[in-house]
This record gives C-alpha cells, sequence and structure tokens, in this order.
C-alpha cells in the first residue's frame, strides 16, 4: 500500500451533529471517524496534507456500538474509533 493511499484511508467521514457543530463553531475542533488503527501523528498528518491546514491537537476515543431492538429481535450497532481534530486559530474546512 503507498503513502498516497493510506493517507485517504485514515479519513474516513466527518461526524456532524448537534454537539459537534458547536465544537467547530466555538473551539475550531472537527470530528473524523477515523480507521480503527490509526494513529493521532497518521490523524495529523491526513488532516493537514487533504485540507492544507495546520492541526494544534488530536485527541481519539473509540465509540461503543449501541444495543438497538427491531421487534422481537436484537442488535448492536458497530463500535467505531472517531477523531477530534482542533485546528489553528483562522483555519477551517468545509465539511457540509
Amino acid at each position: 500500500m503507498s503513502i498516497v493511499s493510506q493517507r485517504y484511508r485514515v479519513l474516513q467521514r466527518p461526524i456532524l451533529t448537534e454537539k459537534t457543530t458547536r465544537g467547530i463553531e466555538y473551539q475550531n475542533a472537527y470530528v473524523f471517524q477515523v480507521h480503527p488503527s490509526a494513529n493521532k501523528i497518521q490523524v495529523k498528518q491526513a488532516v493537514e496534507e487533504n485540507f492544507e491546514v495546520k492541526v494544534v491537537k488530536v485527541n481519539t476515543r473509540w465509540k461503543r456500538g449501541k444495543f438497538k431492538r427491531v421487534g422481537r429481535t436484537y442488535g448492536r450497532t458497530s463500535a467505531f474509533k472517531e477523531a477530534v481534530v482542533t485546528l489553528q486559530r483562522g483555519d477551517k474546512i468545509d465539511v457540509y
């Protein structure tokens, strides 16, 4: 696998909720779903190269899957890893 394909696989999708939108407005922090084996350094490099911005801080966390019920059957949603990326003041990413 080449370096170019790796940086595009690290960031899977942005997570846009009311809470993450507040983070964008007040703290200049964006939330992305990332590859499960990605570390903070890889996430920082991927964001800086893909969006041409300066990353100040990266925090990662695992979101556990939730139990769901449809009728009489029970299931579970998938767990995933997410990264909160704080950008330098003045930088922006257009994720909408």
